[in-house]
């Protein structure tokens, strides 16, 4: 069937923003975790993102010739730290009581290694980056 409506944007399923529990570190006043709250964002903002932590690095032996690289560990920081809704990572109270500037670099501070991977992890997962290139080896031989 060709049923174009289905694509039309007032169609489409709203994408909701995801609670998530970064750290057990972070607790309320009953003493239960809090919950951090993330957005997905558009491939537009994805891309722009991207081209924010890519540079021309020049080619060995070839004068005058460049190619694109791009800084994975910044992509994905920038990319956690525009995704996170709550708490505020651009608020001046909080990036001062950690003594950091940028939201990215606050969150980095804010998690542990381990959190701070598993956020990361989640982060993706919101934004449709939840399958891996061993599971869609697996899915093609099958």
């Amino acid at each position: 069937m060709n049923n174009l409506s289905a694509f039309l944007k007032q169609n489409a399923l709203e994408n909701e923003n995801v609670k998530f529990v970064a750290s057990k570190r972070f607790v309320d006043e009953s003493g239960k975790p809090v919950e951090w709250e993330i957005c997905g964002i558009t491939s537009e903002e994805d891309e722009d993102i991207r081209k924010a932590c890519t540079r021309k690095v020049q080619v060995p032996g070839k004068k005058g010739q460049f190619t694109p690289e791009t800084d994975y560990n910044a992509y994905l920081g920038k990319l956690a730290a525009r995704c996170t809704v709550y708490p505020n990572l651009n608020n001046a109270e909080l990036q001062n009581s950690y003594g950091c500037m940028g939201a990215d670099s606050l969150l980095k501070t804010m998690l542990k290694p381990g959190e701070y991977a598993e956020y990361l992890a989640k982060i993706q997962e919101v934004n449709g980056f939840d399958v891996t290139m061993e599971e869609l080896v697996d899915e093609a031989k099958n």
